[in-house]
C-alpha cells in the first residue's frame, strides 16, 4: 500500500495535525510514523524545522486519528472497485455519525 495521505492527528492537549502516514497503523505499533507534518490550515508548525522529515509520535500523546475515506489508496464502500473485492470492502453504510459521542469526545 502507497502513503496514506491528509490524515488528522489529534494529539492530546494540542490543535490537531495534518500529515500523510507511510502505513496503516497496526496493532503491535508503539507510535505513529508520518512525514509532511503541517497545520489544518496547510501551514509549518512552529515547533518544527522542516514538514518534510520523518515524525514519530508515541500513542501515548494521541487520541485519535482521522482517516479520510479514500485517502489510503483503498477503494471506498459503493465504487466499483470497491464491489469487485468484497472481502476487502468496509461496511461503512451501516455506519451512522453519533453527534452526541463526537461531542464527548471534544469535551476530553
Amino acid at each position: 500500500m502507497g502513503m496514506i495521505r491528509n490524515v488528522i492527528i489529534h494529539i492530546q492537549n494540542e490543535q490537531p495535525l495534518l500529515a500523510d502516514l507511510y502505513d496503516m497503523p497496526g496493532a503491535l505499533d508503539q507510535g505513529l510514523l508520518c512525514t509532511n507534518l503541517r497545520m489544518l490550515d496547510g501551514k509549518r508548525p512552529v515547533f518544527i524545522e522542516r514538514s518534510d522529515s520523518a515524525f514519530y509520535f508515541p500513542y501515548l500523546h494521541i487520541r485519535f486519528l482521522e482517516i479520510m475515506p479514500g485517502s489510503s489508496g483503498l477503494p471506498e464502500v459503493g465504487t466499483p472497485a470497491a464491489e469487485a473485492a468484497p472481502e476487502e470492502a468496509v461496511e461503512e453504510a451501516d455506519l451512522e455519525l453519533d453527534e452526541d459521542f463526537l461531542r464527548r469526545i471534544r469535551e476530553v
